[in-house]
């Protein structure tokens, strides 16, 4: 079942808040009854012992004893304990040792003035310890429970001569407590929809444009490359924005090389093929001649060559891209790799009357691929004899710079425009001139050799200005002695 990202932070915050709440209620429920109760014991204590002293008072103008004075002066002390008993919400009541009650607070207990109020059970136990039933129906004399405390007077002799009970029917203070949870439920609720509305906001802002990129990904899926996701942030979700768009701009790049890749690839392949089937059915059908028919099969060799070069070359870059291309790293002489190179071409630098600049003051060794750096080599040099005018020069240049060995080759003749550089590595790619005088190369050869040198962590560069030369160069780690 789908659920939304707004759906899943509005659950997650709202038990959260929720949780988290309950939590805050139940502890400052319980502190402020904690606190409620320490109140009451307070006020209680007070008013039993405003008691003792208001009969206490009494008693210095009569010698009739504790219960004399009470029943003497129970109008006037009765009157009294109103007010203390309203501040606590308590009942007081004033009692003979046996529990026979003197005089109450309250109106509601006056039928029971003069009748024992508490079982003997229970005067006998606070008699020694006040401290008992402290929350208690007092063995039924009430019909609930109650916060009661005892304060018992004794005269000089520590003989008792009365009881006082101060009995609250709540046992803190419902009121704080009912008011405090009311507004912290109303506060919970008015966060609550404070996080639902900026968990509402939050959530838009970052599911529009992961909805954005969802619906893009559709469109590649069906290969369209072109739609671009709005950037709205520059938060982790404006990052994904940019990094989508910037996958998208290379799938669309890697599309448009591999449309152009199998272009020239079918290109490259029906155009020999073209002349082989041409030329074999012209020597099956008798339209060849006899006497030409040697002429034809070497047109047909050179095209079956040239076929297995280019597939050759294909196979070489399927490897390097799947990383099947493995580099064996040796020192070797880069100077006289240079020199084999050059030699495998005397014959055609004969045939074009080159003169030919080998400029290394001495032997360099370096650390490197030896036969991937012999296929660099030899592209590089390929090139230039193929693109340099009769007559003209070639230049191989091997020296130490900054602590690598810099290899240079570099031919006369029309170089390549200047608009036309940054193409030069790209598979298949030939100038309309590169065209015109080189019939038989595959145009993979500069993109096999800056691959290669890439794998050994260098570069492969080209300098070249129209009209006057082209130079390639690159460097190679210099061999440890």
């Amino acid at each position: 079942m789908f659920k939304s990202l707004f759906s899943k932070y509005i659950t997650a915050f709202t038990a959260i808040i929720a949780v988290s709440f309950l939590i805050l209620v139940l502890a400052m429920s319980s502190m402020v009854s904690n606190y409620s109760i320490d109140t009451k014991k307070t006020l209680m204590d007070s008013s039993a012992r405003y008691t003792s002293e208001i009969i206490d008072t009494y008693r210095v103008f009569d010698n009739t004893g504790f219960s004399g004075t009470v029943e003497k002066y129970a109008s006037r002390i009765r009157d009294a304990l109103e007010e203390y008993a309203s501040t606590a919400d308590s009942v007081i009541f004033v009692m003979e040792p046996d529990g026979t009650l003197l005089v109450v607070s309250s109106h509601t207990y006056d039928a029971l003035v003069g009748s024992i109020l508490l079982p003997q059970t229970v005067i006998s136990d606070v008699t020694n310890n006040a401290n008992l039933y402290e929350l208690s129906n007092l063995e039924n004399t009430f019909s609930e429970k109650r916060r009661n405390l005892f304060s018992v007077v004794r005269g000089d002799g520590g003989n008792v001569e009365g009881l006082i009970l101060v009995s609250s029917p709540s046992v803190g203070n419902p009121l704080l407590i009912g008011t405090m949870q009311k507004t912290m439920i109303a506060a919970s609720l008015w966060v609550l929809l404070a996080a639902i509305i900026a968990v509402y906001v939050i959530s838009q802002r970052i599911s529009e444009p992961i909805k954005s990129i969802g619906k893009a990904a559709k469109s590649f899926a069906l290969g369209d490359f072109s739609v671009r996701v709005d950037v709205t942030s520059r938060d982790e979700v404006g990052q994904l924005a940019v990094a989508f768009n910037n996958m998208a701009a290379s799938l669309a790049k890697t599309d448009e090389l591999r449309s152009a890749f199998v272009a020239n690839v079918s290109h490259d392949l029906r155009t020999p093929m073209t002349v082989i089937s041409g030329y074999v059915d012209g020597i099956l059908d008798g339209t060849i001649p006899e006497e030409k028919r040697d002429y034809y099969l070497g047109i047909i060799s050179g095209e079956v060559r040239r076929l297995s070069r280019l597939v050759n070359s294909l196979l070489e870059i399927s490897r390097m891209q799947s990383g099947d291309r493995k580099l064996t790293m040796t020192n070797f002489n880069i100077t006289e790799k240079a020199r084999q190179v050059l030699l495998s071409f005397e014959q055609k630098i004969d045939e074009k009357h080159f003169e030919i600049d080998f400029n290394s003051p001495e032997d360099i060794f370096v650390n490197a691929d030896t036969d991937a750096i012999h296929q660099v080599l030899y592209n590089l040099c390929d090139n230039a004899v193929k693109f340099t005018p009769e007559g003209g020069t070639i230049r191989f240049t091997i020296e130490k710079r900054d602590k690598k060995a810099f290899i240079a080759i570099r031919n006369s003749g029309d170089g390549i425009p200047e608009e036309e550089l940054p193409y030069v590595f790209e598979r298949f790619y030939k100038s309309d001139r590169s065209r015109g005088l080189d019939k038989t190369g595959t145009g993979l050869g500069l993109y096999i050799s800056k691959t290669n040198v890439n794998m050994h962590g260098e570069e492969l560069t080209v300098q070249s200005v129209y009209g006057e030369f082209c130079e390639f160069s690159f460097t190679l780690p210099l061999a440890q002695k």
